[in-house]
């Protein structure tokens, strides 16, 4: 939450000359709410099923730049099918979350106690989050673009 996804995937398209698609944007352009109303409204693990069908939907017909929701990767199957994909994780710590996102109530499964609730969830997804990826990038402290030219970097690629 907070760490650049969308950021950092928009200029590593622009970069690579490739399309950028948003898997959680996907989840609110189809249910025409936001995830946080999805998570009010139906709960956690009905939004986490609308997740598992965006990404696979997105993994299926996306050939491009994919970012995706940071608890996409609790779901077994999406794990196997990331596995030998080009995935980075884009790391950082918890008071670099909070000066970036305030860990503020519209995120929803950071409502009590943010601080503790944000540790509790890296501590359980950072060994899914390694699992999958090819490459780790921190972010704690750089800009977007210093970012994006770590994951090329990372991913050994060529700006288009």
């Amino acid at each position: 939450m907070g760490v650049g996804k969308s950021t950092v995937g928009a200029l590593l398209s622009e970069r690579l000359g490739c399309r950028f698609r948003d898997t959680d944007e996907d989840i609110v352009t189809e249910q025409g709410r936001t995830i946080a109303d999805i998570f009010v409204e139906e709960g956690e693990s009905a939004f986490r099923a609308l997740e598992k069908q965006a990404v696979r939907r997105a993994l299926a017909g996306h050939d491009g730049v994919l970012a995706l929701g940071g608890g996409s990767i609790l779901d077994e199957d999406t794990r196997a099918l990331l596995a030998g994909q080009p995935v980075v994780y884009l790391s950082m710590d918890v008071e670099e979350a909070v000066q970036r996102t305030g860990l503020n109530a519209a995120r929803p499964l950071l409502a009590v106690n943010p601080r503790r609730q944000w540790r509790e969830l890296m501590d359980a997804r950072r060994p899914l989050y390694a699992g999958v990826a090819s490459a780790v990038v921190a972010t704690d402290g750089r800009t977007p673009e210093e970012v994006t030219r770590a994951v090329l970097d990372a991913l050994e690629l060529k700006e288009a």
